[in-house]
Parts: structure tokens; C-alpha cells; sequence
């Protein structure tokens, strides 16, 4: 292993201690509101929305298979892979902050166009770091590891630990999935994003709001995806694994 590569596995130690970490009292209380919010929609609107994302994710992942250059996948150095990494991210955070500028400025009309434009900006992020990173995204267990790196960026407390703990724990747990739990998917993603969305919105203040919220999502996307397939590639000692646990749980 090169200097690179352990100063890597730093930064994967720090990351990993931050994704078990437990909620503050902030996030608790954000969780007890958005629970309450989530009460009053009825079940059959719930399936709705559930159906409704998880048809245009697969539709977003499909379209994404298409575009995707594999011949990235040639490159070795994990140096280098980070750094194509970066540059991706680059351009698709421009993007994005675009996007969210233009739909923010206008209103509620355009502003409801966000969501499908922005998910498919990440979804075919996610797509092109798995190819650099040398993951085949023809296989349906890489679009489900793609799905769970989405899941870990945009969700509470608790869905993230869990979410981490499958993703530390891939070569077994892609053995027992079939498919991603979409209920837990769809309402994890809107928990996360709904306040901004919502002042995005406004006519006027929404233009800096979805430039500025585009831009931080991109980013939190960018290094979530960098530090879950650079787990993959370096592996930490199990041991390591639980000390972080049983620290963020004391």
C-alpha cells in the first residue's frame, strides 16, 4: 500500500466514525416533526409517492446505463481514480447549481421540476464514479450498491447507520437483496431534502436557495460516493469497525 492510499484510509476511519455517529438533539427533533408530517399523509399516498420515485429511479438508472463510458474502468491508480472522481464532480455540481438556480427562480411551478432534473444529475453521477472506480454497472448489483450509496448521503440518523453497515458489509449483504426497500428509500430522500425544496419555491428567494442547496448536495453526494467504493477497494480491519460502533453507541 502507497502513502496514498493510507492517508486514505485515514480519512475512511473519520468518515466512518461520522456515518455511526448518534443523532444530536436537532436531529431528533427534526425526526419527531418530519414523523408527524409523514402521519397525517394517508397509506394510499404513501404507495403512491413510494411507486411514483421508484419508477422514475429506474428509469433515471436505466437511461444512466446507456450513457455510462465504461472504458474508465482501465484506470488502477486509486489516486487517479479519486482525482477523475473529483473532476466529475466538478462539472455535475455546476451543473446542478444551474439547474437548481433556474428552476428555484421559478416558483412553485418549476421548482416541482427540481426533483426529477436533480435526481437524475446525482443518479448519473453515481454512475460514472462506480465506472472510474472499476465497477461494472451492467451488473444489477452494482445499480443496487449505487442505490445504498444514494440511500447513505441523503437519509436520517438511523437509515444512514444502517445503511452504512450494509454497505461495509456488501460481498454478504448483496447475497440477501433483491431489491432496495423503496418505502424507506422515497421517504428517507424527501425527509432529507424537504425544507430546502420548499423555500426553493418561493418565487424571487428561491434562485439562491436551489443554487446554494443544489450545490451542498452534490457535494455531500460526491464525497459520500468517493469514501463508499474506496471501502471497497481498501479494506479496514473488522475490529476497527466495531471499536468506531461501540464508541458512537457510549
Amino acid at each position: 500500500m502507497d502513502f496514498y492510499e493510507q492517508a486514505v484510509q485515514h480519512e475512511l476511519l473519520r468518515w466512518r466514525k461520522k456515518m455511526y455517529q448518534k443523532p444530536n438533539l436537532f436531529n431528533q427533533v427534526s425526526k419527531k416533526a418530519q414523523a408527524k408530517i409523514n402521519s397525517w399523509i394517508p397509506a394510499k399516498a404513501q404507495r403512491f409517492i413510494t411507486d411514483s420515485i421508484k419508477n422514475m429511479v429506474k428509469a433515471i438508472l436505466a437511461g444512466s446505463q446507456l450513457t455510462t463510458k465504461q472504458s474508465m474502468i482501465r484506470e488502477k491508480s486509486l489516486y487517479k481514480q479519486d482525482e477523475l472522481v473529483k473532476e466529475k464532480l466538478v462539472t455535475y455540481r455546476k451543473t446542478a447549481t444551474i439547474e437548481g438556480a433556474g428552476t428555484g427562480a421559478g416558483g412553485i411551478l418549476l421548482g416541482l421540476a427540481d426533483f426529477p432534473l436533480l435526481l437524475s444529475i446525482k443518479v448519473k453521477f453515481l454512475f460514472e464514479a462506480a465506472a472510474i472506480y472499476g465497477f461494472d454497472t451492467k451488473e444489477y448489483e452494482e445499480r443496487l450498491f449505487i442505490l445504498h450509496v444514494f440511500q447513505l448521503a441523503f437519509s436520517n440518523d438511523e437509515t444512514r447507520r444502517q445503511t452504512m453497515n450494509t454497505i461495509e458489509n456488501w460481498e454478504q449483504e448483496k447475497q440477501t437483496l433483491v431489491e432496495m426497500d423503496w418505502h424507506v428509500f422515497q421517504q428517507a430522500y424527501r425527509d432529507y431534502i424537504d425544507l430546502v425544496k420548499l423555500l426553493q419555491m418561493v418565487p424571487g428567494f428561491g434562485a439562491v436557495v436551489g443554487a446554494y442547496a443544489n450545490y451542498n448536495l452534490l457535494d455531500q453526494l460526491g464525497e459520500t460516493a468517493m469514501n463508499a467504493y474506496r471501502l471497497r477497494l481498501l479494506k479496514i480491519p473488522g475490529d476497527e469497525t466495531e471499536s468506531i460502533k461501540k464508541e458512537n453507541n457510549n
